[in-house]
């Protein structure tokens, strides 16, 4: 009878281990989620690709993240939306991973 309760114990371990799992860290080579989420960002960003973000996306994502005065917006040909923001007029990239970078 100990025998079969030990078994138990140890098969609903391992049944909750699996539940437990949890989500990796973005990875140094660029192979991250095909979306930057608040948690998470591309130690390599800004990342080339096809950017789907339309230019009212990518300029509200920009201001989302806290930048102002948001202009002269173009996706250049690595697909990286480019901009200036601020007073200081800072270079921001915004990848098709959804990616903020200040340059």
């Amino acid at each position: 009878m100990k025998k079969i309760v030990f078994a138990a114990a140890i098969l609903g371990a391992s049944a909750i281990a699996a539940f437990a799992q949890t989500t990796p860290a973005p990875s140094k080579d660029g192979n991250t989620p095909a979306v930057a989420t608040p948690n998470t960002k591309n130690p390599t960003a800004p990342v080339e690709g096809a950017n789907s973000f339309t230019e009212a996306q990518a300029k509200d994502r920009i201001a989302e993240a806290g930048y102002t005065d948001v202009k002269d917006l173009k996706l250049d040909d690595k697909g990286i939306w480019m901009a200036s923001a601020g007073r200081e007029s800072r270079l921001i990239a915004l990848d098709d991973q959804g990616n903020i970078v200040a340059k």
